[in-house]
């Protein structure tokens, strides 16, 4: 396996506040890794980082040995935590365009995992509730053939039913030697589909280890290790 993404000293800091510190930080290609923390522990601004939609304030971080920039933006597949496209647009506007945007979408897949859902194509996204605009966007994530997909919160504020097909369809359309990358507070809800958990706290990596052995070194499961390490 090769490493898909490598943090060296990186650091981000808004004007006197640091939201992260020295991370540290390889992740090897093919597995599925849950990056774990409380509301204000750094998160979303790894994550943006990766994206390139922020910078570091020092620091390294490679994307399949490429700085962050045009050539890791090609690789990487992201799904934010807020809803980004544009209301009005219909489903078919808006594959067509993610056709002409992302080399590696694949419009067939895309249109396939829609009529598994019985979502017209032609429907507006603002005629929509919120779940079924997730799926789009899911769909979208998960049509491209990727080596990195970065999903923030993916399951937050939908419902259980919603959950179990937004998690198989994570498990279902990724390429095995791809990495996923998922940012989650609903630790027990996808704790059975990662390998490995990545711990931040206060802007600092502070466990990075498999599930496995968690489960076989702490004699615990990811959410109650969590629980105890945050003191939920």
């Amino acid at each position: 396996m090769s490493t898909i993404l490598e943090c060296k000293d990186l650091c981000k800091s808004y004007g006197s506040k640091t939201a992260l510190h020295n991370v540290n930080l390889a992740i090897e290609s093919g597995h599925i890794i849950g990056l774990l923390g409380p509301n204000g522990s750094g998160k979303t601004t790894l994550i943006k980082l990766i994206n390139g939609l922020l910078t570091p304030s020092s620091g390294q971080l490679y994307i399949n040995q490429n700085p962050v920039g045009v050539e890791s933006k090609k690789i990487v597949s992201y799904l934010p935590d807020h809803t980004y496209l544009e209301s009005n647009l219909r489903v078919r506007d808006v594959f067509s365009y993610f056709c002409d945007f992302y080399e590696d979408f694949e419009e067939q897949r895309a249109y396939d995992m829609l009529a598994k859902l019985n979502i017209n194509p032609s429907d507006r996204l603002k005629t929509m509730s919120k779940g079924t605009k997730e799926k789009v966007q899911l769909i979208l994530v998960m049509s491209r053939r990727a080596k990195l997909y970065v999903l923030d919160e993916p399951i937050a504020g939908v419902d259980p039913a919603a959950r179990d097909y937004i998690l198989n369809t994570i498990l279902s359309n990724y390429d095995e030697e791809a990495t996923i990358l998922i940012s989650t507070h609903l630790i027990s809800d996808i704790e059975n589909i990662l390998d490995q958990v990545i711990f931040i706290r206060q802007g600092q990596i502070c466990l990075s280890s498999s599930v496995d052995a968690i489960r076989q070194e702490q004699g615990k499961s990811v959410d109650a290790l969590f629980r105890e390490v945050f003191r939920c």
